[in-house]
């Protein structure tokens, strides 16, 4: 779950000798690979289908395996469910908990929640604080925006719901059920002005949107939780100095407020950290004056068209069809890994002139 690998539970238990195994896919998939979820909800939507048949032939010891969908899932089926069967224990995480009947909910599209939660005899559930809600009411009206935000359905495949051990007379289920309630940074949030990001019911509709994950994927942003949702709660959860870059990698488009089903308004967030980062004097003093200047620049016409039009020249030399795809020091840190449009030799503000003059 999303709430074990926030506190490295996996490498803890390994430490001390414990052989975990992932099983929701996509989560084994990354597990394989030794990396971290790129996606809350499809942890391994970074990985090619090549990359996939590697894993899973050196973790099975099968050769040749097709390139296809349904024979790699049968593969991983075989596997996992002989650990569903063998497993001691049986950790899982929580999408919701019914404070009324003290029931969680775990939702899953693959049937791997239903398992861990009823095959192995003890079952540990792991939740953070802010996935309590008070009622089954309350259950009925997010669980729709959760599956319809996350993978567009009107429902997952599987909704299991849990209310403590095997009761005499129940088929199945653990003998023993442990719930664990993490706070991990997230009290600090309450009564602060970012309470609102605890509201987050992880369906990664934020991520599906935003410019920036798009672009650069999951993993540049160093933490489980990636995305604008990530580069809000991430620094709140571990201190404003660790990720320090996160809370300026958004573009403040607001397509993710626009695409959260539960409305956080994250780009306000994302300006407050900006300014808490600078009151603590945690943004370079080159960087403070560069914004200062172009703060100046861009309140002045005049100034603003002369800059456009000395940087239409100088970018001449490195700008092909378009794009500058290579520029000198200290420019050529970002060229090196990726592109920018090209300024155009005359700009929006002056081709609307032409065309209310009629030219």
């Amino acid at each position: 779950s999303m709430t074990s690998e926030e506190i490295e539970l996996n490498h803890v238990l390994e430490a001390e000798g414990i052989t975990v195994v992932e099983t929701d896919l996509g989560e084994w998939i990354v597990q394989l690979a030794g990396e971290r979820p790129s996606h809350i909800i499809a942890p391994a939507v970074h990985k090619t289908i090549q990359d996939v048949i590697e894993l899973f032939e050196k973790a099975t010891g099968q050769a040749n395996l097709p390139a296809e969908i349904p024979a790699l899932t049968a593969v991983a089926r075989r596997a996992l469910r002989e650990r569903f069967i063998r497993a001691g224990i049986g950790i899982s995480g929580v999408n919701f908990a019914i404070a009324e009947t003290g029931t969680i909910v775990i939702v899953t599209n693959e049937g791997n929640g239903r398992f861990v939660t009823s095959l192995p005899p003890v079952h540990v559930a792991i939740m953070g604080m802010e996935k309590v809600i008070p009622t089954w009411d309350d259950w009925a009206v997010l669980l729709p925006l959760l599956t319809r935000s996350a993978t567009g359905q009107r429902l997952s495949s599987y909704v299991t719901a849990v209310t403590g051990p095997r009761q005499a007379g129940d088929a199945d289920g653990p003998q023993e059920f442990h719930l664990v309630i993490m706070d991990n940074g997230r009290s600090r949030i309450l009564d602060s002005k970012y309470r609102e990001s605890l509201a987050c019911i992880r369906c990664g509709a934020c991520l599906n949107v935003c410019p920036v994950y798009t672009e650069v994927g999951g993993h540049v942003y160093g933490s489980v939780y990636p995305g604008p949702i990530g580069a809000v709660i991430t620094p709140l959860f571990q201190g404003l100095d660790r990720p320090s870059d996160l809370p300026w990698a958004s573009s403040l488009c607001g397509a993710c407020l626009d695409a959260c089903p539960v409305r956080i308004d994250l780009p306000r967030m994302l300006i407050e950290l900006r300014q808490e980062q600078v009151q603590r004097g945690m943004v370079g003093r080159g960087e403070r004056l560069a914004f200062r200047w172009f703060g100046r620049l861009v309140r002045r016409r005049f100034l603003f068209d002369l800059a456009v039009r000395v940087g239409w020249l100088l970018q001449r030399p490195f700008a092909r069809d378009g794009r500058v795809t290579s520029a000198p020091p200290p420019l050529s840190a970002w060229t090196r890994y990726r592109d920018w449009p090209a300024l155009a030799d005359r700009s929006f503000s002056r081709r609307w002139e032409d065309v209310e003059r009629g030219v």
